[in-house]
């Protein structure tokens, strides 16, 4: 894929981004640097690699998925400017 002045210019509009008409053919460049270093990446063969979420290893700690009120709703609205019996008091924003 190749990256020309009107595909930047639409990039930069999209972007909300002010570019020089000066700029644009700098940008093209890079732009199409940048594609072609990810088409290098696509030819990587990354069959055997394991997916991964993190480069460091980590096993997630279960835990019983059971509902519960939290048992402190006293707590959890302490610093509420406007509460009323546990809740959060909000101003109407529908009519």
């Amino acid at each position: 894929m190749s990256v020309d002045a009107a595909t930047v210019r639409r990039i930069a509009r999209l972007a909300r981004i002010a570019v020089a008409d000066d700029e644009i053919e700098h940008l093209a460049g890079e732009l199409n640097n940048i594609l072609a270093f990810v088409e290098q990446l696509s030819e990587v063969d990354v069959a055997s690699v394991e997916a991964m979420t993190s480069v460091t290893p980590m096993a997630i700690r279960m835990r019983a998925d059971v509902v519960t009120d939290g048992g402190i709703p006293g707590a959890v609205t302490q610093n509420a400017p406007v509460r009323e019996d546990h809740y959060f008091v909000v101003p109407k924003v529908v009519e």
